[in-house]
């Protein structure tokens, strides 16, 4: 299927209809949605407290802990590509009905575990389902609102309950671990995907791609082969810095990227249709969410740090001031949806960064005894930036994906998010790590043992460690050169943070500028051939046909919900 882009028609030409509105229903439907999100995002960062409670009990050696943390991120950033043809195949809602049993049962398997190697094996089934859930929620959000605006207004709320999931992950996983055991923080996964699971079939339509063709098994391989080495190769090098397996990891997974594009350009039915990326607005929406994504989890580590290790909070109050910041920002998507209506989207796209910007210059002023509100109100700023950016991005490339691409699209959207988390990580990480380690060189006293030496300058946390073993004014002279660099290697990393935003808005207008307003008449979107606004071909078959029990363009009928 070729694409191609469709304006409003001449004044000599009938006006084509308005799209159906969404009622009761389709809110309704999306608040369930919400919650598989909500969950998806928190299953990141909610086991962050919990591993030394775990790690008494099942008693992991390190590389099994690294692989408790991270082996839910790995698949689930290596699978979605392949959920989301999956879904365009199979149907999104029993995709998404699928991935939340799934995702309830391994929560039961994780909260229970008796061993490291079991709870190791929990976590990737629960990145298998987070892979299926994410892409069929937002594919879902395309194919229940068909006005723009309200897809606009249900996108922003969409992408709120990402960035909030991963703001109330660490909070809600102190709560419970002050009164129960450390399986808890799984067990709270179970009763939103019952609710899911009883809800779902009721108020969720079904959605799939009677056209696709046959499933491209061996371009699913391919994706796995080329986002697990590359996310993983990202993390390893933004954790340990340059070394030759995770440099040989990443450009294994960068030649299976290379194969895997070839082979979707080749196969008779391929996974995803790269005509999608003709169109610079999909396109450069996939990578506006990539460099947003870059910066606020690149940067999301050094806020920790500081609030912990130079601040000397407890875990329990950082978590709960790292909160304010997305509480803050709880409303700038929705009103970006607004600006977006009101004036062409490329320019509000623009803004957010420009706004992302100034916070990150206003923390490059941040000094180890700044007051509290000085960091909490540049977080908020940024992340109110961010967060515009991230919800117009989704916004206009699922309303330009066709329908029945919209699982592939919305993969193809959370595969670009988790590259730029990683990207942000090894990068500004990695600056931050050098500025550290040239301050600490020569602040270190004299004397001090080469291991106590090198453990100072790898890390703050070990700074802080051998301060504490060090007598009277000597350890508090360490300890107070170790939170001046960290600090400077923070200023330095945000500076960069900024300077990439500054770019991302100059290169928002110049790529998405004519694009027009979100959901004004007329605005381009990507559509088949030979028909408008992702209408099927003649012959081809309906797109999105609804099942028993639904009326037209798939709402169901009334009496057929709960």
């Amino acid at each position: 299927m070729s694409f191609t882009s469709y304006t409003s028609p001449s004044p000599s030409q009938p006006s084509p209809p308005s799209p159906p509105s969404a009622g009761r229903r389709e809110w309704t439907a999306l608040a369930v949605l919400l919650l598989p999100c909500l969950l998806v995002s928190m299953d990141v960062s909610v086991l962050y407290f919990a591993v030394p409670f775990l790690t008494a009990e099942l008693e992991p050696s390190s590389v099994q802990q690294l692989w408790i943390l991270d082996v839910y991120g790995f698949v689930l950033a290596g699978l979605l590509i392949t959920m989301g043809a999956l879904g365009d195949r199979i149907g999104r809602r029993k995709l998404l009905l699928s991935g939340a049993l799934l995702f309830g049962l391994a929560s039961g398997v994780a909260a229970y575990a008796q061993s490291a190697e079991t709870l190791i094996a929990a976590r990737a089934l629960l990145g298998i389902g987070g892979a299926t859930l994410m892409p069929s929620t937002l594919a879902l959000i395309r194919n229940l609102f068909h006005d723009a605006k309200q897809r606009g207004r249900a996108v922003a709320l969409w992408s709120s309950a990402v960035m909030g999931g991963i703001a109330v992950g660490p909070v809600l996983s102190g709560a419970l671990l002050e009164h129960f055991w450390w399986g808890s923080v799984f067990l709270i996964n179970a009763p939103a995907m019952v609710l899911l699971l009883v809800c779902g079939p009721l108020l969720l339509p079904e959605f799939k791609n009677p056209a696709a063709g046959r499933f491209d098994l061996p371009g699913a391989l391919l994706s796995l082969l080329a986002m697990l080495p590359t996310v993983y190769g990202v993390k390893e090098i933004a954790r340990d810095g340059l070394a030759l397996r995770p440099v040989l990891v990443l450009a294994a997974g960068l030649l299976a990227a290379a194969a895997f594009v070839y082979r979707q350009r080749t196969a008779r039915h391929p996974m995803l249709d790269l005509e999608l990326f003709r169109h610079r607005g999909f396109s450069v929406s996939v990578l506006m969410n990539l460099l947003a994504t870059f910066a606020v989890v690149g940067c999301a580590v050094f806020f920790t740090q500081y609030l912990q290790t130079v601040r000397g909070m407890s875990p329990m109050e950082a978590a709960l001031w790292n909160l304010l910041p997305t509480l803050a920002v709880g409303g700038m998507a929705p009103t970006a949806a607004v600006l977006a209506q009101r004036m062409d989207r490329a320019y509000v796209i623009a803004l957010g960064f420009v706004i992302a910007a100034g916070g990150f210059v206003w923390l490059s002023w941040l000094e180890p005894g700044s007051a509290l509100w000085f960091v909490l109100v540049a977080s908020s700023v940024y992340a109110s930036g961010l967060v515009m950016v991230m919800s117009l991005g989704n916004e206009l490339a699922i309303g330009l994906a066709p329908p029945e691409r919209a699982g592939s699209a919305s993969a193809l959207l959370e595969s670009g998010t988790e590259l730029g988390g990683a990207l942000g990580m090894a990068v500004l990480g990695s600056i931050g790590s050098a500025v550290y380690r040239a301050d600490m060189t020569d602040a270190l006293p004299a004397g001090l043992p080469a291991a106590a030496a090198d453990a100072a300058r790898e890390t703050l946390a070990g700074a802080a460690a051998v301060a504490a073993e060090l007598p009277g004014r000597a350890g508090e002279a360490l300890l107070t050169a170790a939170r001046s660099a960290f600090t400077d290697g923070l200023q330095s990393a945000v500076l960069v943070a900024a300077g990439v935003m500054a770019c991302a808005a100059v290169l928002a207008v110049r790529l998405l500028r004519g694009l027009g307003r979100a959901g004004a008449e007329g605005e381009a979107v990507v559509v088949g051939a030979a028909g408008a606004a992702g209408a099927p071909e003649a012959g081809a078959g309906m797109a999105g046909v609804p099942e028993a029990g639904q009326g037209a363009a798939g709402v169901p009928r009334p009496g057929a919900g709960c």
